[in-house]
């Protein structure tokens, strides 16, 4: 039975924003950044319910009430594949399983391939997939299965290597891919002094919220981008400390 137009309590309130609370950590946990977005469109969407029933546009309210009323059904629908992963990681154990050496192996091994890059001046992007799959905006690229490792990433950025174009890509602690090309970000506040792999780097992390390291070929410079945004002049203590916190111990998915 729904409330009386008007005659919201406290506790209906309450109730509404405690069960919205649930949604928001249950959606953060099966997709990451495109859980923000729909958090977002739904925060909107609540905000219009609320200013319905408080000022009685009764047709806006009954649209919005089904519409509420079938949100369960609605995510699970569009998270069906998050949601049977996640729950086959809680089969595993997963949640709970300290996969801190292999994070550890990981950073260290990129540590070294881009403090190498970087000494001879060689151009590097290398891409780490977190939640949010990155498959939909790669072109091109090479299929991979190899375990990460500094000899095989320098290899692959030489100048002379067919793949040395465009960048690798690391899936679950795995490099599956090299010489993919990703989409330049078309933000015009960004310096005009960022080159173009500067540029992909943070065009993909403006859609996903996948982690780009870059070494320049100029300036032999280390670079990390993610959400959007670029942190230049990376040395190798600033770099294991971001990375390390940009792939949290327990990822789902990673090291599997």
């Amino acid at each position: 039975m729904t409330t009386p137009l008007g005659h919201v309590s406290w506790l209906d309130l309450l109730d509404i924003i405690l069960v919205a609370s649930i949604l928001y950590r249950i959606i953060l946990l099966i997709k990451g950044t495109i859980a923000i977005r729909l958090l977002t469109v739904l925060t909107v969407l609540f905000l219009l319910f609320v200013a319905s029933q408080l000022l009685g546009f009764q047709t806006l309210y009954w649209i919005l009430d089904d519409f509420f009323g079938a949100i369960l059904l609605v995510l699970v629908i569009v998270f069906q594949h998050d949601i049977r992963r996640a729950l086959s990681s809680m089969g595993r154990g997963g949640f709970g399983r300290d996969r801190g050496d292999g994070v550890s192996e990981l950073v260290e091994e990129l540590i070294t391939s881009a403090d190498m890059m970087a000494k001879r001046r060689i151009g590097a992007l290398i891409v780490l997939e977190r939640e949010v799959d990155v498959e939909n905006y790669l072109e091109v690229g090479t299929e991979i299965d190899a375990k990460v490792t500094s000899e095989i990433i320098t290899s692959i950025f030489l100048p002379y290597s067919p793949i040395h174009d465009g960048a690798v890509i690391i899936q679950k602690g795995k490099l599956t891919k090299a010489g993919c090309f990703l989409p330049l970000s078309r933000n015009p506040d960004l310096s005009k002094t960022l080159g173009t792999r500067h540029r992909a780097a943070i065009g993909l992390t403006e859609v996903t919220d996948a982690v780009v390291l870059v070494v320049s070929e100029e300036t032999g410079g280390i670079s990390l981008a993610h959400g959007g945004k670029i942190t230049s002049g990376l040395d190798q203590g600033g770099l294991r400390k971001a990375l390390k916190r940009l792939i949290p111990l327990t990822q789902h998915g990673w090291f599997t």
